[in-house]
């Protein structure tokens, strides 16, 4: 099974179409992502004041 990480550009596109009013679907077919992907990056990267890229890019960093 073949599959890439999520690069810190599309944390990035996240963030904004987030900010946006997106739904987790809309923003995976914008970066042609399942959206499960999408659903486990912001769960996972979901901090307390919300979702941020460059802390979602860190905490990936950290685990692997």
């Amino acid at each position: 099974m073949n599959y890439t990480q999520l690069t810190e550009h599309e944390r990035y596109q996240i963030y904004s179409l987030l900010k946006a009013g997106l739904n987790q679907k809309e923003i995976a077919e914008n970066l042609e992502r399942n959206p499960s992907t999408i659903s486990r990056e912001l769960m996972r990267n979901k901090g307390l004041r919300g979702y941020r890229p460059k802390q979602a890019q860190q905490q990936s960093d950290d685990r692997r």
